[in-house]
């Protein structure tokens, strides 16, 4: 691994986000991101004294040529690291073409315990999302009979049997679970589900467009006056296409909301705000999770190379690295980070507490 990072005066990125897709609506904001990333480190050193430029992969779950694309790229010399922001059955497709020859930066949350050599994954994971999330509104809300909703993947199969650990903790029971495909428009079934099992409490892994059509169906069913939902995936997007009469009730937990009134995330809206206006894709954890990924993938590389500009063996050693949402990396592939629990207020997010 790491061949490539020595010969060449640029460092070329693949940078893979779905374009389309029911995860589509994290694009915008995940290109725009890493852009600004992109500008931050080439105004700066660059990465080890070079340049950085991306070149966008469409990782939608229904691309049918990511192996190929990605497998092209390596071979050929053309890329020196991925950053990858999709589903994590997309990041099981890349690790079976090219897991270990590159560099890889896997950004947004995911269910945990990727431990692929070469690989860092720096999102949340769903112990430190939903274990504490679950406890904190089984004291204060006291939902007894929860229901999972997910799509048919890995993150929400792991995430929802997990859950059923926390939520007995809390005092309640998982009474039922629903797994869809990706790009589900009818949740009938679903909504006829929460009935028949008379939820109080809703775990919803459901993926981008997705989620807004569920939660939009909710809505119109009139159900949040007797359920609550709690997401550990709903951004801002989301959030903006489920519309503030469809949100009632409804919890996220994450490290990082566009809200949160911290000094790194001031800074951080402000210089996105400056290089693309007021009218910027609209900011949420998928979008600074790429930020974060190139500054991180800077400090990685910028630390694995040493005085003579031979490798050293990546992510050994803590490092800081810009974060929006006060991210360090403590070595060895852990990282540390805030979780927040939030609650929709009309087309955006409250931060309630720190969990």
């Amino acid at each position: 691994m790491q061949a490539s990072l020595l010969g060449r005066q640029e460092l070329n990125i693949a940078l893979c986000v779905p374009l389309g897709g029911s995860a589509g609506l994290w694009g915008p904001s995940a290109l725009a991101s890493a852009k600004l990333a992109v500008v931050e480190l080439n105004r700066e050193a660059g990465v080890g004294g070079r340049a950085c430029r991306l070149l966008t992969v469409n990782a939608a779950d229904d691309a049918p040529d990511i192996e190929a694309t990605l497998i092209e790229l390596v071979q050929a010399g053309d890329i020196d690291a991925i950053i990858g922001m999709h589903t994590s059955a997309v990041r099981q497709r890349i690790l079976r073409a090219v897991g270990g020859e590159i560099p890889f930066v896997y950004t947004p949350l995911y269910e945990g315990g990727e431990s692929t050599p070469g690989v860092f994954a720096i999102g949340e994971t769903t112990a430190r999302q939903l274990q504490p999330a679950i406890r904190w509104l089984g004291q204060r809300k006291r939902p007894r009979r929860w229901f999972a909703i997910g799509n048919d993947y890995v993150w929400p199969h792991v995430s929802h049997r997990m859950a059923r650990g926390y939520i007995a903790e809390a005092g309640g029971e998982l009474v039922g679970e629903m797994y869809v495909p990706f790009g589900t428009t009818d949740f009938a079934e679903a909504l006829d589900a929460l009935r028949l099992k008379r939820a109080d409490a809703v775990l919803l892994s459901l993926v981008g467009q997705d989620a807004i059509e569920f939660n939009r169906a909710f809505g119109r069913a009139g159900l949040s006056r007797a359920m609550l939902r709690l997401s550990s995936a709903i951004g801002e997007n989301e959030l903006l296409g489920i519309g503030a009469d469809n949100a009632e009730d409804l919890f996220m937990t994450c490290g990082y909301f566009a809200s949160l009134d911290t000094e790194a995330n001031i800074a951080f809206k402000e210089r996105y705000r400056a290089h693309f206006g007021e009218r910027a894709p609209t900011l949420n954890t998928f979008g600074q999770s790429t930020y974060e990924g190139l500054h991180f993938l800077a400090a990685l590389l910028d630390r694995g190379l040493d005085a003579d500009g031979a490798p050293r063996r990546l992510g050994e050693a803590p490092m800081a690295y810009r974060s929006a949402r006060n991210a360090a990396y403590e070595g060895g592939g852990v990282i540390r980070t805030p979780i927040y629990l939030a609650r929709a207020e009309g087309n955006a997010y409250r931060v309630i507490t720190q969990l």
